[in-house]
């Protein structure tokens, strides 16, 4: 996904549903816990776990730029195919042109296709 150490992040909507083991990794990487939704400073990346009924995508990952670094980028993570509260592909793709960004492909985390993650930068 791109996170590098003592890389500082962002974590938006955690759940009991995440995945712990990708969060792990994440923080291993980093060398420190994920910042909490309520960090107010700037951040290298952003880790967005995103469900269908979340809202409107577009005006959170506008939200998460402001906060990014130059350089900085979004790892969106949704739920996999099997899910019900997946997140349509066309709906990130939506999301990111308006917000103007770019997306790698998913790939999915885990076990089970319970997660799927991609890179979002800004264009260039």
């Amino acid at each position: 996904m791109g996170f590098a150490h003592d890389q500082i992040v962002l974590e938006y909507g955690y759940d009991d549903d995440v995945d712990e083991a990708f969060r792990e990794q994440v923080q291993a990487v980093v060398g420190s816990a994920l910042e909490g939704e309520d960090y107010t400073g700037v951040v290298d990346a952003v880790l967005v776990w995103w469900r269908e009924d979340d809202g409107d995508l577009t005006d959170e990952l506008v939200d998460c730029l402001a906060l990014l670094e130059d350089g900085g980028f979004i790892a969106l993570v949704t739920p996999g195919a099997g899910r019900s509260d997946r997140v349509p592909a066309h709906d990130v793709q939506e999301a990111c042109n308006t917000a103007g960004l770019t997306a790698s492909g998913a790939v999915p985390l885990g076990e089970g296709d319970q997660w799927h993650a991609q890179r979002l930068v800004g264009r260039r």
